[in-house]
């Protein structure tokens, strides 16, 4: 599967593990975390912990050091996933050369990152949504809860397992093609 969004698509190109994702929001204490530690879940339950190398960032450094947010950590726990582990990181633009997915939760995350990103590059940052086939045709933002209520970290969390699903499917397809 590939994403909905018109954007190109980035390819595994190197031949061999690990295939590298950073899950990029804004502060990395909230939406980012939680997709990360999704995503990490479902390759270990898939087999392929040990050939992708899953990580996370913010754009702005507000949150460095600090851990997720307790109220996704609590989240994640009432769905057996533990984000207590989790210290937030601001994104490198060196990291662009790392990476072969730079996944942004929201259109304004999308904006910084291109702006961030050598003109090369730029074709590894696609919405995490758009791996989702619900959300095709419609909002491909996962909201930033943290002004929120509570009830808005079980949508985030619902939205990202979702999309982290058919990233999974597009991970899998993009190892396949380098064998």
């Amino acid at each position: 599967m590939t994403p909905s969004n018109p954007a190109p698509r980035a390819r595994h190109t190197r031949g061999v593990s690990p295939y590298r994702i950073c899950f990029v929001c804004m502060g990395n204490i909230c939406r980012s975390p939680t997709a990360e530690i999704v995503m990490r879940r479902k390759l270990q339950d898939a087999g392929l912990a040990d050939r992708v190398i899953v990580d996370s960032a913010g754009t702005g450094g507000w949150h460095v050091g600090k851990g997720a947010d307790p109220r996704a950590v609590a989240t994640m726990t009432r769905h057996g996933y533990d984000g207590t582990g989790h210290a937030a990181r601001q994104f490198d633009p060196a990291w662009f050369e790392e990476r072969d997915l730079v996944i942004a939760l929201d259109g304004k995350n999308v904006q910084s990152l291109r702006w961030l990103a050598a003109p090369e590059q730029r074709h590894k940052i696609v919405r995490l949504r758009s791996f989702d086939r619900a959300s095709r045709g419609g909002d491909l933002d996962v909201p930033d809860p943290y002004y929120d209520a509570d009830d808005g970290f079980e949508q985030v969390l619902a939205m990202i397992v979702a999309a982290c699903d058919g990233l999974l499917k597009h991970v899998s397809s993009e190892l396949d093609a380098t064998r």
